[in-house]
């Protein structure tokens, strides 16, 4: 993440504060905290290492009457209506409920499957168990790109 932060040459104290979220699903570090704080230190002397990097987990299993747990609460919630954040839930209501909104979601969720299609692709070109009409057949993808995939995966 730094590598674009300075030029080459500069003084690393001018690298920017940076903060890696990750929000899962369960409680990953089974430690049964809503929030973890990930601190680097110095296996040596036990030290701090002070970088600037910050890393977060957060626990999504943790929905209760907390900030976070309702944040947690509304990250799940299908429902708009029933949300405890209203900045969240107006976002949520937009995209699942306005015409406009609606059409971005929908051009994400496409842009998303023609990705995973591509991957499927390029794993099933890798195998080689079946042919590009075959592979441009089954995932609904035009012959041309199934055949610049091979072409770039030098199975051409």
């Amino acid at each position: 993440m730094d590598a674009n932060a300075i030029l080459p040459g500069d003084d690393t104290e001018l690298l920017p504060e940076t903060y890696v979220i990750f929000i899962t699903e369960n409680d990953v570090l089974e430690g049964n905290l809503p929030i973890y704080h990930i601190d680097r230190t110095i296996k040596e002397n036990g030290k701090i290492f002070d970088d600037g990097a910050h890393i977060i987990y957060v626990n999504g299993e943790i929905k209760n009457d907390t900030p976070l747990g309702r944040l947690m609460y509304d990250l799940n919630c299908s429902d708009p209506d029933n949300m405890n954040y209203k900045e969240l839930a107006d976002r949520a209501r937009y995209f699942k409920r306005d015409k406009e909104g609606q059409k971005i979601m929908s051009r994400i969720m496409e842009e998303i499957v023609n990705e995973e299609k591509i991957e499927a692709a390029k794993r099933m070109l890798d195998d080689g168990e079946l042919t590009i009409d075959k592979i441009a057949k089954y995932l609904a993808l035009p012959i041309e790109i199934v055949e610049k995939l091979a072409d770039s995966l030098q199975l051409v």
